[in-house]
């Protein structure tokens, strides 16, 4: 531990930002919450979802985290939960059949009422975060802006999963300054909770037009999920090729969301 964060401490000494418990910002408790990549299940699967990993459940200690990082200002989160995005990112690629190309993580844009609302991208503080810990594990990876949003959207909260489908629809445009993705690329939306699905489906919308000139694969990878409710799922996620999610390696838990690990 450096100089600066060893004073900060003996004045605002830490505590989990999940349970409260005195000594670091994640105790090793709650990040293991972060270390259980599964396929996103929305109550309802909508049209477009893309096949989504979350690395934990929003529930439990996990919910507290990521709202802290998001809109309590604790910026120190963004290291583990960048890694825990990172590990996501990591298992989604583990679906495709052949996964040759490289990672471009295409991080959902805020609205401009969040963003000033916050002073910060905190999807983009995730994104860059994420993109180290998959480089220094050997995944190819990169950040790749190519969304923007643009008119405005009403609170989504309340609204049902149809409402906040309507109310997201034409939000999400194509960068026309960014480059467009090279062939074969692997475009990974990340954002911080999938809930309803609303957001990563009309985001993966305007993706997939551009991507399917450049045989491009769009997917999804969020640090956590809403958790279904027990029971059968009625609706199974398609993906690209008979998409599966198989077995993350156990390196992966260890690099990018192990006790090793830093705040």
């Amino acid at each position: 531990m450096g100089l600066l964060p060893a004073l900060a401490d003996l004045v605002l000494p830490r505590t989990c930002a999940g349970c409260g418990v005195p000594g670091r910002s994640l105790c090793g408790s709650c990040a293991a919450l972060l270390t259980v990549p599964h396929l996103a299940q929305p109550r309802r699967f909508p049209a477009g979802f893309p096949p989504t990993v979350a690395a934990g459940a929003y529930a439990g200690a996990v919910r507290p985290v990521v709202n802290a990082f998001k809109e309590h200002g604790r910026a120190e989160l963004a290291r583990p939960l960048g890694a825990a995005l990172a590990l996501a990112v990591a298992a989604v690629r583990t679906g495709l059949v052949a996964p040759a190309g490289p990672v471009l993580l295409v991080p959902v844009p805020g609205s401009r009422a969040a963003l000033a609302s916050r002073g910060r991208d905190h999807v983009r503080e995730l994104t860059v975060r994420a993109v180290a810990e998959l480089r220094e594990a050997g995944v190819p990876a990169a950040e790749h802006r190519l969304l923007r949003r643009r008119g405005r959207v009403h609170d989504s909260a309340g609204l049902t999963a149809v409402q906040r489908r309507a109310n997201l629809a034409g939000t999400f445009v194509l960068d026309p300054r960014r480059r467009r993705a090279p062939a074969g690329a692997i475009l990974v939306l990340v954002d911080d909770v999938v809930t309803t699905g609303a957001t990563l489906c009309a985001a993966a919308e305007v993706l997939a037009e551009a991507a399917t000139a450049d045989r491009t694969v769009v997917l999804a990878a969020v640090v956590a999920a809403t958790p279904r409710p027990s029971g059968p799922s009625r609706t199974e996620p398609t993906g690209p090729a008979g998409y599966r999610l198989r077995t993350v390696p156990v390196g992966h838990h260890d690099r990018l969301s192990g006790p090793g690990t830093r705040d």
